[in-house]
């Protein structure tokens, strides 16, 4: 291991020596947005002997893509890692996080940069319910594969880098809501995740999100005053 990843593993790690209490992560009554959101923390201590089925996993990223993204192309994509040895391979890639190998999966959220391959298909779809007319939908996807099809690399990896974020904070809130706890990870080596995972080119890493029942809380949330970080109207 080099000095600069023993460094990164170490900082990773630091943050299990804060000061916790032994309860474990709060059981919600009311899964209202309010609640959920209020209520859902970043857990690292998980139960490995609870296993969450594919249907399970597959019902919170139902949920998750519910989310909006940029001209509805959709282009996040999921890798969910569950098996162990797997899992294990994963580990020193991200840096020995104990929560890669005992949380039931890690999902690797990856954006894919030529999404905008599929307007046809989504485009069509809303073409088919009576919401577009055959010539709009032309327009856009003209203008879409204008558009997307010639960014820069680095342009279109920001455009799914928020596109990511938003389907991530999304699967987490449905997760918590359905009794399961997350916590996303965005120290962990790229490359040799590409590389170890044989990651296509057009997919660009979003983040990992550990999921699983979690067996100690997360600490309480340090947030900075809302006056801190609001202005109105301009700065």
């Amino acid at each position: 291991m080099s000095l600069k990843s023993s460094a990164k593993e170490e900082y990773l790690n630091k943050i299990n020596e804060i000061k916790l209490s032994q309860k474990k992560p709060k059981e919600l009554e009311n899964t209202d947005f309010f609640t959920v959101a209020e209520e859902r923390r970043s857990v690292r201590h998980y139960d490995p002997e609870f296993k969450m089925s594919k249907e399970e996993i597959e019902e919170l990223l139902n949920i998750a893509v519910q989310a909006p993204s940029s001209s509805n192309l959709q282009p996040w994509r999921f890798l969910v890692i569950q098996d162990q040895e797997l899992k294990e391979k994963l580990l020193p890639i991200a840096n020995n996080q104990k929560q890669i190998v005992d949380a039931s999966a890690v999902i690797a959220v990856l954006g894919d940069i030529n999404a905008y391959q599929n307007a046809e298909k989504i485009y069509g779809a809303v073409v088919e319910k009576g919401r577009m007319t055959e010539e709009t939908k032309n327009f856009y996807i003209q203008s879409i594969n204008q558009h997307y099809g010639n960014l820069p690399v680095d342009q279109a990896t920001n455009v799914v880098m928020i596109d990511g974020g938003l389907v991530s904070m999304q699967l987490m809130l449905a997760a918590k809501a359905k009794g399961y706890d997350t916590v996303p990870m965005g120290g962990f080596d790229h490359n040799k995740f590409i590389e170890a995972f044989q990651v296509p080119e057009n997919f660009k890493p979003v983040m990992l999100i550990s999921v699983g029942k979690g067996i100690q809380e997360g600490f309480d949330k340090v947030r900075l005053p809302l006056q801190d970080v609001l202005t109105w109207n301009s700065f």
